[in-house]
């Protein structure tokens, strides 16, 4: 069992790029094996998880190497107009990127929002 968890929550599509960035921070800083750590992408943070024209596509790559694993509310790709498909494979999808996150919360993981 690691000794962290975070959940670093995303909800802005200008902001990804940081928020990625933080992540490999933390990795860094405590451990790949110490910490688990999980990005919620909703609303208009979704589009940063969209496989098409992606500039932070080799640092998502390189992240979910480490054992990040990235989450997209359904409620916003769906409101987006999108569909799965259009995320980069291994984005998990829950019904809501709200719940989601009390869910994590109740389960005492750190809540993060850069």
């Amino acid at each position: 069992m690691k000794d962290y968890k975070a959940i670093f929550h995303l909800d802005e599509k200008n902001r990804g790029e940081m928020v990625l960035h933080n992540i490999e921070n933390l990795l860094n800083d405590l451990g790949e094996d110490n910490v688990e750590v999980e990005l919620l992408a909703n609303g208009q943070g979704v589009r940063v998880l969209l496989k098409k024209s992606n500039s932070n596509e080799d640092l998502i790559t390189r992240l979910a190497a480490r054992g990040v694993r990235f989450v997209a509310c359904s409620n916003s790709i769906r409101y987006l107009g999108l569909t799965k498909d259009a995320l980069f494979d291994g984005i998990d999808t829950v019904p809501s990127g709200v719940g989601e996150l009390v869910k994590k919360q109740t389960q005492g993981w750190a809540y993060i929002r850069p």
